[in-house]
């Protein structure tokens, strides 16, 4: 599987090469001082003159299509003002598949998914271009409906962001908003179904009407992820949904996340690659705003394309 491969390569690239960001964790004691010699001999660290200049130069490795394609993007570009953040990526996002997006901090996989619900729309200085089209319909149309849009394009954000109100309150305000219940009872079933579909009715269904905000993160999280399925979104972004949430709540959403998508295409922002070699199938990697590389999971992980990529993932840099 990919995760052992992970743990293969990084056995053989030292102490620094994958710890769950992905990167070096080498000590600064006296003790040590030989042995980190030695590691740095056999890992050297890059340069960022360096990387930036691969990066320049790389041309996307692996095939950025998908084979049933919900969305697809071509020659899409970011400015927030004067900073160029993203720069022509080209990628599908696939009907029933997990895709994560993995690269260093500030290499433009956020700002990527914002583009594919318009949540970038929100920020003034923010500038997009390219072509970008769900099921054939251009996503940035004037005559897009944006509420419509970010409802058919969900969004599960870092920090679980419960509304104030009910458990019942949170998962009905979508379906209330768009009309897609004729009654209370039709209410209550897509209410009770959501809750179901997230893993979270067990444990909440004699205190529906009790605040959202007092359940754990685990729970909140997924509470946020019954309100986002509640409105029958066909994708499901999520913006490092486990990074605030410990060990055991983030096995319970990744199993959620493998359910999920047999209804879902999902496209997953994660800097854990154990998390990314888990729960997707197909892995792109990001680096200071391109798309360097994108294929089958297993294959980024194992036989890298890029040596961006294989640099990534052995850890060498983070």
């Amino acid at each position: 599987m990919a995760k052992a491969a992970i743990m293969a390569r990084s056995a053989t690239a030292g102490d620094g090469a994958l710890a769950d960001a992905g990167g070096p964790a080498l000590r600064d004691d006296k003790d040590n001082s030989s042995n980190m010699n030695r590691r740095e001999a056999r890992q050297p660290r890059i340069a960022i003159a360096d990387l930036a200049r691969e990066a320049e130069a790389a041309q996307t490795v692996g095939d950025f299509t998908a084979t049933d394609p919900v969305i697809t993007v071509r020659g899409c570009n970011v400015w927030y003002g004067e900073t160029h953040a993203l720069r022509d990526i080209n990628l599908d996002i696939g009907r029933n598949e997990v895709i994560a997006l993995i690269g260093p901090s500030g290499c433009g996989k956020s700002t990527f998914i914002r583009c594919l619900n318009r949540m970038n729309d929100t920020i003034e200085t923010a500038r997009v271009s390219g072509e970008f089209r769900m099921h054939g319909e251009d996503i940035y149309d004037r005559k897009t409906d944006v509420v419509l849009l970010r409802a058919r394009v969900g969004m599960v954000f870092q920090k679980p962001n419960p509304f104030p109100k009910s458990i019942y309150e949170n998962v009905a305000y979508g379906p209330r908003l768009h009309g897609l219940a004729a009654n209370r009872a039709e209410l209550d079933e897509i209410v009770h179904s959501s809750l179901r579909r997230a893993g979270l009715w067990d444990e909440v269904k004699d205190r529906l009407e009790e605040p959202g905000t007092g359940l754990s993160g685990g729970q909140q999280q997924r509470l946020c992820i019954a309100r986002t399925i509640a409105v029958s979104p066909e994708v499901i972004l999520m913006d490092e949904p486990c990074s605030a949430l410990d060990p055991i709540a983030t096995a319970r959403i990744e199993d959620l996340i493998d359910e999920l998508s047999q209804n879902y295409a999902i496209a997953i922002v994660t800097h854990s690659m154990q998390q990314a070699a888990r729960v997707s199938r197909r892995t792109a990697y990001f680096h200071l705003g391109r798309l360097v590389e994108v294929d089958a999971t297993d294959k980024v992980f194992t036989n890298p394309g890029h040596k961006l990529t294989e640099d990534y993932v052995t850890g060498r840099f983070g």
